[in-house]
């Protein structure tokens, strides 16, 4: 396992939690040593739930390792059986308690329980959260799914909401009443708020809408060969791919399908006056795979927003998101490690960052304002209002989303005349960041302004990631007193490209102080 600062997906049994603490009837018994209770506060704190998660922990500790653990843990089943009474478990290890080898799948067959007993088997060491979740889901639907007669009216399922998801709750209200208006009634929505009984009855629905493939895919295909259940593969975020879904719906119903467009903002405010001025803006993307697909296209062709990069953490979605950035002519970034996210920001130098929790910070280190649309996020993404990212109020909200941090960026390059004033002076740094003020590097101090780690990282708040053509770093270069200042000059969203232009040609001539004179050189030889 690699251990780092920030993680964008955690084990897979962390994705198991997310699916039983989504259901109702439903406990999780996991095989974890002391410690592993964390994961609790992903749930309890960051989504702001006021119930603790359906989980049982055997919390064996080193002392236990000597002794019987696999005894350990079926006192543990028999005691979770007892005392919340679940209409069926699942049962499975995290990462350290694989090791020992206790399988908790046959140790619980041989228990005689009387309700019904799932085992998991997430490979700790290979897969990551997304799969866990997927996986978990899967294997429930599998094993309490039973053929039914479809219903008389037409029906859907919604698929793949869980806990800890990106907005799922309010995307699931927008989605049904949106089903609604289609004149299709939704059977089930499942894992999130589903029982065990619900999934029992899944078959009886027509179709099936996924609106997760993360963790929902798995599942929907399962259904699809084994109940002959057609699913959804349109996501619907964003005005077109709605319209997409709907069209997608039609085709599969044979019911003339004619949604509501009454409450939809977007496409006026896109092409008003008071927009124009953000055509073209430079965005990169990253997050998971599904919504940056999405996301990408509403940049792209609802925004008018110029894409620059684009990128996901979770590998089982690389493929649609290489199809999407050969669209866009880009190459994908598939990584988990959000260093190499940082290096390929710094980079494109987009003027705004469309991301995780993970580049919200990336963008306060850069300098560049960010708008969160993937989960992994924190408890400012899990607001208490209504706030959907799909179906056409969604599009409302992405807008918003979207246009606030360039609306702010703007706002703080004008704030820029007051640069001498004790609150709005550049030291200060933009107030929609929340970062540092900037390291300020003069003449006087001789401060030598270098690269902090071996992946062209910097200080928090510095700009200075100059690199020459060959690939060495500008590190000793000095900025003299009147460059910095006229460097202040620049809007701040393109000021760290302008630094770094200027220190590779200051590299690239030998300089190893940059004047106003270098500064404007520089300017005129990359005009050319």
């Amino acid at each position: 396992m690699k251990l780092t600062v920030w993680t964008y997906e955690g084990p897979p049994h962390v994705g198991a939690m997310r699916v039983a603490t989504a259901m109702k009837g439903l406990h999780y018994v996991l095989h974890a040593p002391q410690g592993d209770t964390y994961a609790d506060l992903l749930f309890t704190m960051i989504e702001r739930r006021n119930h603790r998660p359906p989980v049982t922990y055997t919390t064996f500790q080193a002392r236990d390792l000597g002794s019987d653990t696999a005894t350990l843990f079926k006192t543990a089943c028999q005691d979770a059986v007892d005392r919340f009474g679940p209409q069926a478990i699942i049962v499975g290890a995290s990462c350290t308690a694989e090791l020992i080898q206790d399988d908790p799948a046959g140790l619980a067959e041989t228990m005689g329980l009387t309700i019904p007993v799932i085992p998991l088997e997430l490979p700790s060491y290979s897969r990551k959260e997304n799969f866990g979740a997927d996986e978990t889901f899967y294997q429930i639907v599998r094993a309490l799914a039973q053929p039914q007669e479809r219903t008389t009216r037409i029906t859907c399922n919604i698929l793949g909401p869980t806990a800890l998801g990106f907005r799922n709750r309010d995307d699931v209200e927008e989605i049904t009443g949106l089903l609604s208006d289609l004149g299709i009634e939704v059977n089930v929505v499942a894992p999130l708020n589903a029982t065990p009984a619900d999934i029992a009855r899944l078959p009886v629905a027509h179709f099936n809408v996924l609106l997760y493939p993360e963790t929902g895919e798995a599942a929907a295909r399962w259904l699809e060969k084994t109940h002959g259940q057609p699913f959804t593969k349109v996501v619907p975020i964003g005005v077109r791919a709605t319209r997409d879904f709907i069209a997608e719906v039609a085709a599969i119903t044979g019911l003339p399908c004619k949604a509501d467009e009454s409450r939809l903002r977007l496409p006026w405010w896109t092409s008003s006056v008071d927009s124009t001025y953000l055509t073209g803006k430079r965005v990169f993307l990253f997050g998971d795979g599904t919504h940056v697909c999405a996301m990408a296209r509403m940049a792209r062709d609802e925004m008018g927003f110029e894409v620059v990069g684009l990128g996901c953490f979770n590998r089982e979605q690389a493929r649609p998101v290489r199809a999407m950035a050969k669209q866009l002519g880009l190459e994908a970034l598939i990584t988990d490690d959000y260093l190499d996210v940082e290096a390929a920001i710094a980079a494109a130098s987009p003027e705004m960052i469309m991301g995780t929790q993970m580049e919200r910070h990336i963008g306060k280190r850069l300098g560049i304002p960010c708008a969160v649309i993937s989960a992994p996020v924190h408890v400012q993404d899990y607001p208490a209002r209504y706030s959907p990212v799909m179906g056409f109020e969604g599009a409302n909200v992405i807008f918003d989303t979207l246009i606030h941090p360039l609306v702010m960026g703007l706002e703080e390059h004008l704030l820029t005349m007051f640069r001498e004033d004790f609150e709005f002076n550049d030291a200060a740094g933009p107030s929609h960041h929340g970062g540092a003020a900037p390291v300020v590097v003069t003449e006087a101090s001789q401060v030598h302004l270098a690269l902090q780690n071996h992946r062209g990282g910097s200080l928090p708040g510095q700009m200075n990631e100059g690199v020459s053509p060959d690939g060495q770093a500008a590190a000793d270069i000095v900025w003299l007193s009147d460059a910095e200042r006229e460097l202040k000059k620049i809007p701040f969203f393109v000021r760290g490209k302008a630094r770094r232009n200027t220190e590779a040609f200051a590299v690239q001539k030998g300089i190893n102080q940059i004047s106003l004179d270098t500064l404007y050189e520089a300017k005129a030889h990359y005009a050319r």
